[in-house]
This record gives C-alpha cells, structure tokens and sequence, in this order.
C-alpha cells in the first residue's frame, strides 16, 4: 500500500509539472503576440539609446524619448540603432520613425533649458540660463555633429535652424551681460561666435540666407530677437513633426496678442515685422490677407494700417 501512494504521488507531481510548462509555454507565446517593439534604453548608460525598431514598430514621441522606459524583447527582424547625443547622423535611408526619434534626442539639450527658464508667455530667465551655460554650449557643440543636407524634409530643416538660432540668440546675450538691450551689442547679428560644420555663423546668415529662402513666413513668429516685441520665445524645442502645429500656434498667439499688434475691422496697428519683411507676407496676397489667415477679428482690406513703434528692450 505505501508503495502504491509513493507512485501515485509521483504520477501526480509529472503532471503538474506538465500543466504548468504548458500553460508557460502559452503565456509565452501570447506575450510574444501582444507585446510591441517601442524603444529600448539602457538602464546604465544614461549618454546613449538604442531604438528597436521591427515591424508594425512606431519609435519616437512628441516628447524626449528618454520618457520611454520599456525594454520589450527583440526579433531577428529588428533593427537595432544606437544613439549617442555627441555624435548622431542621420543618413538618406534612415527610417523614417527613427529619423523622428534622432531628431527628438538631439534637440532634448535644448528642450530641458527651455522648459527651465522660459516661460508660457515667454518671458527668458537668463541669470538661470547663465548658471547652466555649459548645457547651452553642450547643446550648440552638438549642432555640429549633424547638420542638415539635402535629403532633410524642409521641417527638419525648419527645426533645426529655429533652434540653433535662439539658442545661439540666448548665448550671444550671455556673452555681453549685463544689458538691458540687444541692441546695446555692437553689431549683434553679425558676431560670429558658433561653429557648425566647417564654417562659423552668424545670427543673420541664418535668418536671411538659410530660414528665409524656405518661403515660410511664419518663420518670423519661430525665431526670438531677444526683445519684447519679438514674437514670444517658444518654451519648448521644435521638433520636425510638430514644426507646422507649433509655427501655427506662434503665427496666431502673436497676431492676436494686444500688446504687439491692436487689430480691427476699419484699422490696424501692428508690428513693424509685417513691414521690414512685407515681401515674405505677400507672397500669395497682401498684408492683410496673411493678417486675416490667424486674426480672430477680421480686417477689410481698405483697413488704414499703422506700425507700432518697436520695443527692443530685453525679453525677462
């Protein structure tokens, strides 16, 4: 009779065991079914990322991609890119998804000092950008390591340049502290203090030669004088795949915003903007019709139209 229980109790734990590798093994297999391939940062190198990317894969996000924090299993049909802030290149056939996600990790320097010390309404904190000037600079030398070429989308290209300019505009006010003006630098626009590539650039060449000739005039609400009645400083950086939302969003908080532009049905004062850069508003209409495209309150276009006198006193 022992001898029996003792095989009985054997048989029973086999097919226990085979129940539970079973059901494992099933659990397994669902797992693998369900689970998607979003990113993969390491947990100990905090300088560099690696981005799964497979099929049905979706990689980046509107934010830094150091937001995403699970490491989900690979397939032999992933591939595997890894990221190093110092040193990104994206090449022509680059994905398109891990193109966003570069893109994204390049500008986080630059996103991180925005949401620090620049407010919703665009009000800059430089004495707090002055402590953390070597993150400015880190982000700025970064700049170098991957310009854009011609195979960029122009809103890659659009992104870049607007965040190399005001961040390059916010240095060039750290090098001449104290001020109460932009314009208390000699020549400010035409110092030539950033190395991108094999030349240096000025504030102007940027503007004028690079941002200008994309045919975009809502790159005057993008890019920051460092005056008050420059359009506001954006508190984020601009990203290629929400480039177009936010100039939009720039164009219409600016042209609404009384205190630079006093907008009616029979007049307007507005910013002396849509006078030095009237060409880059006229393209497919007057003033007034580009006027009209973000103003709540709609101009006649026999409106008598003044400008404001500028104020260049600085943005804190």
């Amino acid at each position: 009779m022992k001898h029996y229980l003792t095989l009985l109790f054997t048989a029973l734990i086999v097919t226990s065991c085979g129940v539970n590798q079973k059901v494992k093994k099933d659990i397994d297999k669902s797992d693998k079914a369900t689970t998607p391939v979003v990113a993969t940062v390491p947990q100990k190198k905090q300088d560099s990322m690696k981005i799964t990317v497979g099929t049905g894969t979706k990689v980046g996000s509107a934010g830094p991609i150091k937001d995403m924090e699970t490491t989900p299993p690979t397939t032999k049909n992933d591939t595997i890119v890894e990221i190093n802030p110092q040193k990104i290149k994206i090449l022509p056939n680059t994905n398109k998804e891990v193109r966003v996600a570069i893109q994204a990790k390049m500008h986080e320097k630059w996103n991180a000092l925005l949401k620090q010390f620049v407010t919703i309404e665009g009000n800059v904190n430089y004495e707090g950008f002055r402590k953390n000037r070597p993150k400015l600079t880190a982000y700025i030398n970064s700049l170098n390591e991957n310009m854009p070429e011609e195979f960029w989308s122009q809103d890659e290209k659009l992104a870049y340049w607007m965040n190399a300019y005001n961040a390059m505009t916010v240095d060039l006010i750290l090098r001449n502290l104290p001020l109460e003006s932009i314009k208390d630098i000699d020549k400010p626009w035409e110092q030539r203090y950033w190395k991108l590539g094999a030349k240096y650039y000025n504030l102007d060449e940027i503007e004028h030669q690079i941002l200008r000739k994309m045919d975009d005039p809502r790159i005057h609400f993008g890019i920051n004088c460092a005056s008050f009645s420059c359009p506001p400083l954006l508190n984020v950086a601009f990203t290629s795949e929400k480039v177009n939302d936010q100039l939009d969003f720039l164009a219409q908080q600016f042209i609404n915003d009384p205190k630079r532009n006093t907008i009616a049905s029979d007049s307007a004062q507005i910013s002396k903007i849509f006078d030095w850069f009237s060409k880059d508003f006229k393209q497919n209409g007057s003033v007034i019709d580009y006027l009209n495209t973000y103003s709540e309150t709609k101009i006649n276009s026999n409106a008598r139209i003044r400008y404001m006198d500028y104020d260049w006193s600085l943005n804190k």
